[in-house]
This record gives structure tokens, sequence and C-alpha cells, in this order.
């Protein structure tokens, strides 16, 4: 089974639009649990945007399934989860202005931060994982960091023209063999939606798939628990087809 990671930032991102208090992304993360959500993914960003410490809280006290803060491997952040405890931290590359995640980790040049933000959070009871890009020099210095896992970025998948789609879905076939022999699980997301998730759902060794703001799209015109129902569905089709 290939877990569904649904991230709900973009209910956040919604509710910061007005400045008020709805929609409310905890009832987002109760109607995605209702789809078939595994778990829940929230991006708490050091400039606030969207999710705040608040909902992190909240998202801790009630959240049944897997929760997974996205979090950039620096001290403030560190301590946060430390404090809140999510099942799993992932971290990620931040900058202030870009308006999603823009690359992977750069697992080498930033080795001893990484490593030591990994170590502190296993330390802690937290499982690691590091977004990094689908290439063998990431994927190799993210196992040194220690993390249990990686997630790979799909977005040069998701977003190549049709005629390059493949050589893209082949550097993430290829690192997610590479990142299995490494002895780290596999996760993916980035710009994944209901046209092309399966084509990652499809590979062999996926442990899951973290998807947000296509499902949040969706759910705008169909309503949260539906739109997870149909991501979710899609997913499971795929990754039966592989065996």
């Amino acid at each position: 089974m290939v877990l569904l990671g649904v991230n709900v930032d973009h209910v956040a991102t919604l509710r910061q639009a007005r400045g008020g208090r709805e929609p409310d992304p905890l009832m987002g993360a109760a109607l995605a649990v209702l789809g078939g959500a595994d778990g829940i993914t929230v991006h708490l960003r050091e400039d606030r945007r969207h999710i705040n410490d608040r909902d992190l809280r909240l998202m801790r006290q009630l959240v049944s399934v897997e929760l997974n803060l996205e979090m950039a491997p620096v001290k403030e952040m560190v301590k946060i989860a430390l404090e809140t405890k999510p099942d799993m931290a992932t971290l990620v590359p931040e900058k202030r202005r870009e308006l999603t995640t823009e690359g992977g980790l750069d697992a080498k040049g930033d080795f001893k931060k990484i490593s030591d933000a990994v170590r502190r959070l296993k330390d802690g009871g937290i499982q690691v994982s590091l977004f990094i890009d689908p290439v063998g020099v990431a994927v190799e210095w993210a196992a040194k960091t220690g993390a249990d896992m990686v997630e790979l970025h799909t977005g040069y998948y998701s977003n190549a023209r049709p005629s390059a789609r493949h050589k893209e879905l082949e550097k993430v076939k290829s690192s997610m063999a590479l990142a299995g022999s490494a002895g780290l699980m596999v996760n993916a997301g980035h710009g994944l939606d209901y046209a092309n998730v399966a084509g990652i759902a499809h590979l062999p060794g996926l442990r899951g798939l973290y998807i947000g703001h296509s499902i949040v799209g969706r759910a705008v015109l169909v309503g949260m628990k539906e739109a997870v129902a149909g991501m979710k569905a899609l997913i499971n089709l795929a990754a039966a087809d592989k065996k």
C-alpha cells in the first residue's frame, strides 16, 4: 500500500487571505482523514505565512493519523518539533520570497546543519525525512546524515513537457532504487495532481506520496473528503497495477 499524506497548508492560506478564522486547517485535516488520508502534513514556515504555531499544537492533539511537520533545518524549528512531537519531520529548504518550495535540500553543502538537526530530532523520538532532488549525489549525502527516509522532489516530473516526462520519471525511479539500497525509506511529492500521480504511484519501493495544492484546489469545488477520496483511489489503482 502507498500512503497518502495530505498537506493542508493551503486551507490556512485561504484563511490568511481574509485574516479571519475560516477555513480552519484542522477541519480540513479531519475531513481529509475521513476521505482516506493516511497522514496530514503541515509546513510551519519561519514567516508563518499560512500554518501557525497554534495550528500545529492543535493538529498534534487531534490528528489521529501520521502527523508530518515540514520544517527548515534551523534551531527554532527543531525546538518546536521537539516540543510538539510530530510523528515525522520532513526537512526542507526555505526561502522567504518563494511561492512554494523550489528545490531539494543541499545535504552535501549544508551537511553539518542538516545532520545536527537530524540527530536532535531522532534523539527526540521523531522520524526524519529529507526533501531532496532525484539525483544520485543528493541521495548519497542524505543517507550520510542519518535520516530515516527521503522525499523525492517530483516537481521536475510534474512540470515537464509530455516529451520529457519519461526522462524525469526515470530519474525518480533510479533515485528511489538508490535510496532503497542505502537503507532509506522513500516518499515522493511536489506538484503531483490527479492527471500525473499514477506515474509515480506505480513505481516499486514507494512508501508514500505527499500532496497538497491539487487536493485543496479540488476541495474548493467538490469538498475535502471527496477530493482526498479521488486521489486515494488513483494511487491505490496505480499501486495495485505494479504488482
